[in-house]
């Protein structure tokens, strides 16, 4: 895996993505959350094709600043960069944008994994 994979992913807010929706908040307005599962999703789809068989990346860290509102019906993108490779650590920079400008800004971290063995250590649980 190299350093510099870029991904990129463009979203219209819905009703459902909203911090109202979403329980994060009272306001009609795209959520926190929903901009962190799309900043997640893009990071992960980036790196999904480098990957070996059977091999998977979990988030583990996110540190991110949500800077400004974008209402229901407005397109939000997602931009990531791989910035950093350590053995299984990978390490994003992400950022999303409407037609304003920048939204949302900060750190994403994951790791690659053996998805049978990750998901078997997590069902050992139950």
């Amino acid at each position: 895996m190299e350093v510099g994979i870029c991904g990129k992913q463009t979203i219209t807010v819905t009703e459902a993505m909203t911090a109202k929706a979403m329980g994060s908040g009272e306001l009609p307005v795209y959520a926190t959350p929903s901009m962190i599962a799309l900043m997640e999703n893009t990071a992960y789809t980036s790196v999904a094709g480098e990957l070996e068989e059977g091999q998977g990346t979990v988030g583990t860290l996110m540190n991110v600043k949500h800077l400004a509102a974008s209402p229901v019906g407005m397109e939000v993108t997602c931009e990531t960069k791989l910035i950093e490779v350590d053995r299984k650590r990978l390490v994003f920079e992400v950022k999303a944008f409407d037609k304003g400008g920048c939204i949302g800004e900060g750190i994403h971290e994951r790791f690659i994994i053996a998805n049978e063995k990750f998901l078997n250590k997590a069902q050992s649980k139950l």
